[in-house]
């Protein structure tokens, strides 16, 4: 699969089988987010692989929209550093961007669904991941098989995408 048909075809996947995913699929879905470009190479983010289905059950919790990690073979928690004090936490973000957006498509290659999802209750996922106090988790993806009918949803999901005529502006506003 070439990157523009991975980017085309991508789609939030919110239902999984059951089975866990082989150990070579998480390897190289968390190595995508180790390569992704950063700012001054800063890579200023860490990730919890989260497989235990307790551990997932209770991070669904955590977020109102977050009911697909609870059926997830794998959880990838994006850790970077707090954003109290911290002048680079939008740059550390929009990395940390980057680090999921490579996750996802190296696993839309390999046949393995995602869905991101934020992380509302932050102070109880540092607790139920033992996460450092200079650190903060906001985004989480959820990985797995898709179910049937989950491969190859619509073309055109719920409301669309803006045209590109909308959406971008040539020169100037």
């Amino acid at each position: 699969m070439d990157v523009w048909e991975a980017i085309r075809k991508k789609r939030a996947v919110r239902q999984f089988r059951p089975e866990p995913l082989p150990e070579e699929a998480v390897r190289r879905i968390l190595d995508a987010g180790r390569r992704a470009q950063s700012a001054k190479n800063s890579q200023p983010w860490d990730f919890i692989a989260v497989r235990e289905r307790a551990t997932l059950e209770a991070l669904a919790q955590t977020g109102p929209w977050m009911g697909h990690v609870a059926g997830a073979a794998l959880c990838v928690v994006i850790v970077t550093p707090s954003p109290e004090g911290n002048d680079r936490y939008p740059w550390n973000m929009f990395d940390a961007g980057q680090s999921a957006a490579y996750m996802q498509l190296a696993a839309q290659e390999i046949g393995v669904g995602s869905c991101p999802g934020t992380i509302y209750e932050v102070e109880t996922v540092r607790t139920l991941l033992g996460i450092p106090a200079d650190k903060s988790a906001r985004i989480v993806l959820s990985f797995g098989i898709p179910q049937a009918g989950q491969v190859h949803p619509p073309a055109v999901p719920k409301g669309g995408r803006r045209p590109l005529e909308e959406v971008v502006h040539w020169e100037k506003w």
